[in-house]
């Protein structure tokens, strides 16, 4: 037998499986097809005599297994807490005495620590810099700039506002066309030396842009083609970046903040808490991963196969979010379920080693959680999301899983040391 597994034994048999077997004949005898008799009305005998008892045992198995899983789980109690899956069921033995069903458990696996109160894992402190500072600020300012019409010729950085069409072989071609576009000169948006080509003409002004499709262009027929756009120009217009003036800062309102040392402090302070959050959970990673190359576990599949359906399931909700299904993904990508599994296997099973790890320190360090600490957790978690403690909680799966994050948290923070 393998590591990790047991098998229990139960027999349905006497009474209760003589029911199940009545049960099994009279939803059978309802679908019998025996001369002389209406569908249900044959007697036992004559039914048996043509189809066999036989017919009726994986039925009656059916109706007998979930009182055999109840009685199963009833008399290894003991053994519950460290089930890490739904228990396999087979039928091992079956007759017209009863039926021996064998529930395969799938138990926690032993884990064997290394010495993780001595890892040398330094945390990086979080820096923020001018120039970090100044870049969003621009960023910012940017966010915040107008196109205004200009009468001058075409300049880097301008907006032009253009109708194009483009030929291959003198040969319209398709998503060549375009009318009353507006195009950022420096951009990059459109093919390359397009943009550039239209630096220094003028409203009104047309030209015959000459181009050539790059050799990776998503279009197989296009790639590396010589094309002409006929391009005409109607508006010339000249990005205004906002200075940093009271009527910027009244645009941006931002509590607090109407000159730009109170934007830099505030946009110091933003930068080195995202960094901050960073770094700590590179450190964290750190820590897992020093811990678990010194600690010994033979990880059940069916441990891993349970994480990649969980990974599987939040993937899909991230696509989701993004407009896509992981149908489409799986036609974009030319790939499928199979593919993404054995793309996400190793990190799953990394995930599934540092977790029996931290449970296994959380044993070794006898860490608790009580039900107040957990309902401070859960009030506090609660009140950053803006809403009321009992609907985190069924949002988050309930009060033992806020007290499992907590007892987890507490055993990362023995790694820290």
């Amino acid at each position: 037998m393998a590591k990790n597994i047991k098998e229990i034994e139960i027999k349905v048999e006497g009474k209760e499986w003589k029911e199940a077997l009545d049960k099994a004949f009279k939803e059978a005898n309802k679908k019998a097809k025996i001369d002389g008799f209406r569908p249900g009305h044959a007697p036992k005998e004559v039914f048996i005599k043509k189809y066999g008892e036989q017919a009726l045992y994986m039925d009656a198995a059916e109706a007998v297994v979930d009182g055999a899983y109840e009685k199963m789980l009833k008399e290894n109690e003991k053994d519950l807490e460290d089930l890490v899956a739904r228990p396999d069921v087979q039928v091992k033995d079956i007759n017209g005495e009863g039926v021996t069903f064998n529930f395969i458990l799938t138990m926690r696996p032993e884990v064997k620590l290394g010495d993780y109160k001595k890892i040398n894992v330094k945390r990086e402190k979080a820096k923020v810099t001018a120039e970090e500072i100044e870049d969003t600020i621009e960023n910012i300012r940017h966010r915040y700039a107008e196109d205004v019409l200009k009468d001058g010729e075409i300049k880097d950085g301008d907006v032009a506002v253009i109708d194009f069409d483009g030929f291959v072989d003198g040969v319209a071609f398709e998503g060549g066309k375009g009318e009353n576009y507006s195009l950022k000169i420096g951009s990059g948006t459109f093919i390359p030396g397009f943009e550039e080509q239209l630096i220094g003409l003028k409203s009104g002004d047309e030209k015959d842009v000459e181009v050539t499709f790059p050799e990776d262009y998503h279009a197989e027929e296009l790639k590396g083609k010589k094309a002409t756009f006929k391009v005409k120009v109607h508006e010339v217009k000249e990005v205004k970046v906002p200075e940093l003036d009271k009527d910027f800062f009244e645009d941006l309102g931002m509590e607090g903040v109407d000159t730009k040392e109170k934007l830099e402090a505030k946009i110091s302070e933003s930068i080195l808490t995202n960094k901050e959050s960073e770094l700590e959970n590179k450190y964290i990673d750190e820590l897992l991963e020093a811990a678990a190359k010194d600690t010994e576990v033979d990880i059940p599949e069916v441990m891993i196969d349970d994480e990649l359906e969980r990974m599987i399931s939040q993937y899909d909700s991230h696509l989701r979010s993004q407009g896509i299904n992981l149908e489409q993904f799986y036609k974009f990508t030319n790939s499928d379920e199979e593919a993404l599994k054995s793309q996400m296997r190793p990190e799953a099973a990394r995930r599934v080693k540092h977790r029996l790890m931290l449970e296994e320190i959380a044993k070794q360090e006898k860490i608790e959680i009580s039900d107040e600490e957990a309902n401070k957790e859960a009030e506090r978690l609660a009140e950053n999301y803006q809403i009321k403690k009992e609907e985190f909680l069924q949002m988050f799966g309930g009060l033992d899983l806020v007290k499992y994050d907590l007892k987890m948290r507490k055993a990362i923070d023995v790694l820290k040391g």
